[in-house]
């Protein structure tokens, strides 16, 4: 298998996301939701990274993450393939639940760091499964407006950039163009 053009460095952000094989859903059910964010903590959260924001959707997931450790592929290897077991045995299926692995894209710039988490955060109302992004259940969205304890996003760098609740809400809310280009984030739907 090839390497990856992007290099893993401890203290550094990254875009992490994957969608689903052939497009198809990899959440069936809200357990399902829960059990791949407990897994994700088991493998990933406790020891190799921060997460800063983070969505899960029907058929894809995005992880706005800072890295403790080095070995980022073996441990979303092992997550992956542990969450892709689980479902298969669970709905009786077989074969990949993902399409390839995952991808992971370096965030270097602090302000397209906050312009990302705007993204993440809006993909629920993009995808029109909500109108409002605090009604998305599986997102660090309620986290980041203090309507609910810390899940898995570690906000302490955030809150400090972008001050209280009410600033974030009106940051996500804003109608305001960016000027970085996130064009090659979206997943062809």
């Amino acid at each position: 298998m090839p390497r990856r053009k992007v290099a893993f460095t401890p203290g550094q952000y990254y875009h992490l996301y994957n969608r689903g094989n052939n497009r198809q859903k990899i959440f069936f059910e809200r357990e399902n939701y829960l059990f791949f964010l407990r897994q994700f903590r088991r493998y990933l959260a406790a020891k190799t990274l921060y997460v800063s924001a983070y969505c899960l959707m029907p058929n894809h997931y995005h992880f706005l993450v800072r890295l403790r450790e080095e070995n980022l592929s073996q441990k979303m290897q092992a997550f992956t393939l542990s969450y892709t077991k689980a479902i298969n045995r669970r709905y009786r299926r077989c074969g990949s639940l993902f399409q390839g692995r995952f991808q992971a894209i370096h965030v270097a710039k602090e302000d397209y760091l906050f312009t990302l988490t705007r993204y993440i955060h809006l993909n629920p109302v993009k995808a029109k499964l909500v109108q409002r992004p605090e009604d998305w259940e599986f997102s660090s969205y309620q986290e980041y407006i203090d309507l609910r304890q810390q899940t898995l996003p570690n906000l302490n760098q955030t809150h400090q950039h972008m001050g209280i609740a009410h600033a974030y809400r009106t940051f996500i809310e804003s109608k305001e163009t960016f000027k970085l280009d996130i064009q090659h984030l979206m997943f062809d739907e």
